[in-house]
């Protein structure tokens, strides 16, 4: 494998982020009010001076004239108001009452310059992180959710400006307890410990094996809620760039800036993020380097879901491509794969092992060789890791390198197996399209 930020992807990557340029956003200056009876004294100035103003000015003159001195005073007062002037709510304020109105009724949302481009259902997370991601989706996915005036699909963008409606909703679920802070120190110890890189935009943590990235049903500890501990004093949370699946382990990408965010899903949309995964495989392939390239659909329920190559034109039918090699193999039993996958579809790299006829070790859901037996001492456990990402810095466009390492259920097999991790991979240099 390849050092941090050299080679092919490197140059690759830097050159996705480059052309990334943000400004940031400043507050109006407050507007100087114009005092009506000023203006209306200016006005009367101009006039002929009638009898009565003239007595006025007798008046005045008769009176000792009022210095600089004796009208000093009022400006203070009008500073002083200035001063007293409420201050502008903070964006942790501004969401907690965005959450109070939420539960009352209907309300609508303007999307600021930061959240262009995210995905609605992605926007919501952000503005109530007290709702499930679930709950969100039932909302999107009835129709109840409109962005200027139409309805809203969940991988719908985000343009600055644009008006979210949100529906009167009843928040059945309970609200979440306060966090202790002994927890928060848990999860942050935790999250370190499978730290790969991190600076004030990013963090590439190393997912375990069984550890969700998002919660479900009946899933209480996911990555999604460890995040929480690392929330900013000003109430930004580090984002999810994208997923992995639960049994899947390795490099997972999280933002910890809204500019982040936005900046590295671009990344992975343009599919200028280079990925690479491994895997032990049943089988060996009778082409060493090849492609895949299918359409898949979910079928099934949701908690019981998988994807099955499908028709062009298939209800809900994506394009899938994946590139793989085959870097060794264990007495024509098995087979250490490296997979680059130019799409990122759901099961993608498992789906597809499956469909060329080597579904990978452990796989619950697709393995679907009949008779075969485990070789001894390999757990059934799913062989599959996310062995390295590059992506382009969002802010430099400098490219981050990082490698993971074998879970341990993986290094047990590879060690048993006589495989050896030095191997050159020769899916590097894998087309990109």
């Amino acid at each position: 494998m390849r050092k941090s930020g050299s080679g092919q992807n490197g140059a690759r990557g830097g050159r996705s982020g480059a052309r990334q340029g943000f400004r940031s956003r400043e507050d109006k200056p407050a507007r100087k009010g114009t005092s009506t009876k000023s203006s209306s004294a200016k006005s009367s100035s101009t006039r002929t001076p009638s009898a009565k103003q003239d007595g006025l000015k007798s008046a005045a003159k008769a009176r000792p004239a009022t210095t600089l001195r004796d009208k000093a005073p009022a400006r203070p007062r009008q500073a002083k108001s200035a001063a007293e002037a409420p201050p502008r709510p903070t964006r942790a304020q501004a969401k907690a009452e965005a959450q109070e109105v939420l539960a009352t009724g209907v309300q609508t949302l303007v999307v600021e310059p930061d959240e262009a481009d995210m995905r609605v259902d992605r926007f919501l997370v952000a503005r109530f992180p007290q709702l499930a991601f679930t709950h969100i989706q039932r909302i999107v996915r009835k129709g109840e959710l409109r962005i200027d005036g139409k309805r809203a699909q969940p991988n719908d963008r985000l343009v600055a400006g644009q008006k979210v409606r949100i529906p009167p909703l009843k928040l059945d679920q309970p609200r979440p307890v306060s966090r202790s802070a002994a927890k928060d120190q848990d999860d942050r110890d935790f999250l370190k410990s499978i730290t790969l890189y991190e600076d004030k935009d990013v963090l590439i943590i190393n997912k375990p094996m069984g550890l969700a990235v998002q919660g479900g049903s009946g899933t209480k500890r996911h990555v999604d809620g460890l995040l929480e501990a690392l929330t900013a004093d000003d109430g930004q949370k580090p984002r999810l760039v994208h997923r992995l699946d639960k049994d899947t382990a390795g490099c997972l990408v999280i933002a910890k800036t809204r500019f982040a965010a936005s900046t590295m899903a671009k990344s992975f949309r343009a599919r200028t993020t280079r990925k690479i995964y491994w895997a032990l495989v049943a089988g060996v392939p009778r082409v060493r380097q090849g492609r895949v390239s299918t359409y898949l659909a979910k079928e099934g329920d949701e908690g019981d879901s998988r994807m099955r190559v499908a028709r062009h034109g298939d209800e809900g039918a994506s394009h899938a491509l994946t590139y793989y090699a085959v870097v060794d193999t264990a007495a024509q039993k098995l087979a250490w794969l490296s997979l680059k996958p130019v799409t990122g579809r759901t099961h993608q790299l498992r789906a597809h092992a499956a469909h060329i006829g080597h579904p990978i070790v452990g796989d619950p859901k697709y393995f679907d060789i009949e008779n075969w037996e485990l070789p001894g001492g390999i757990q059934n456990k799913l062989h599959l890791l996310a062995r390295r990402i590059v992506i382009a810095h969002p802010r430099t466009g400098k490219p981050i390198d990082v490698t993971a390492p074998l879970p341990p259920h993986m290094q047990q097999s590879f060690n048993l197996l006589g495989l050896d991790t030095s191997r050159y991979d020769p899916i590097v240099e894998a087309p990109e399209d």
